[in-house]
């Protein structure tokens, strides 16, 4: 402690300051942005990989090729998919960000350094419109959530049929493409349990793994929906606390001027009192 002190350095002062720091964080907030990363982390990356596994699975076992051209076929559609993961995993970290300063910003510690005035004006309208885009973004992560469960359906039945064949010796099931919107009505893309293909693809561990990744991507797009809904209920409580920070300041406005209207009457009747006197 002696060397600290000759260098003048407080350790209360110190520690003041990191709970000061730490006060000003927002918890809430920070919660949200965690479980927003993970979510979208886990639904562009397995969901990346599970599309790769796909292409994979329907051009080993299925026989499928790439069109040539400018032919929109389910390959395509897997490239423009992959795209828009990309576009997801940018634009939401990009956001998560801007929701954290937003949180720093209606916090005590921020309030403290630049004053009410700057909060309740811009704050206000910042909580507002984040308000909105939050919701819209809830409703879009909604959407994913329900697309994505249909690989996840696809998967299934086809691992069912994979599981029912050695359970049941001498079925005979198939697994045809068209029922599923892949291919068009006029190709006949269909795979049965007495086929080779089929047989390799059960006995495989990329089936298996492209399964459980689209089953991972959907937990994933289930996580970002409750951070939207953690964001809603965080955004809507800084609103209401930007907007009874603005109610106070313009209370305390009123009342310092009442109070100096009343200082100046008292400070002017003490004047004639006393110009009445001499």
């Amino acid at each position: 402690a002696e060397p600290n002190m000759k260098a003048g350095i407080n350790p209360s002062g110190c520690f003041e300051c990191c709970i000061k720091c730490l006060g000003g964080i927002p918890y809430a907030s920070l919660i949200a942005t965690i479980l927003l990363y993970a979510g979208v982390a886990l639904f562009c990356g397995c969901g990346h990989e599970a599309l790769s596994g796909t292409v994979n699975i329907l051009q080993t076992y299925f026989e499928m090729a790439r069109t040539a051209g400018d032919t929109l076929d389910v390959f395509t559609m897997i490239d423009i998919f992959k795209y828009v993961i990309y576009g997801i995993a940018a634009a939401f970290f990009v956001y998560g960000i801007l929701l954290m300063v937003e949180g720093f910003f209606t916090t005590g510690a921020i309030k403290d350094l630049y004053g009410d005035f700057k909060i309740t004006t811009c704050g206000r309208c910042v909580s507002t419109w984040f308000i909105m885009l939050t919701y819209l973004f809830m409703l879009a992560w909604l959407g994913v959530t329900a697309f994505t469960s249909l690989p996840v359906y696809m998967y299934f039945n086809l691992w069912t049929i994979c599981r029912n064949t050695t359970l049941v010796e001498g079925a005979n099931l198939c697994l045809d493409l068209r029922q599923f919107g892949i291919v068009t009505i006029g190709e006949e893309k269909k795979i049965c349990t007495v086929s080779e293909n089929f047989l390799r693809m059960c006995e495989s561990t990329e089936l298996n793994m492209t399964f459980h990744l689209f089953i991972v991507a959907l937990a994933g797009a289930g996580a970002a929906v409750i951070a939207m809904v953690h964001y809603l209920m965080v955004l809507s409580a800084n609103w209401a606390y930007v907007k009874d920070a603005c109610r106070v300041q313009k209370y305390e406005d009123i009342k310092s001027k009442e109070e100096q209207e009343l200082h100046d009457i008292h400070s002017t009747r003490s004047k004639e009192r006393l110009n009445a006197y001499t």
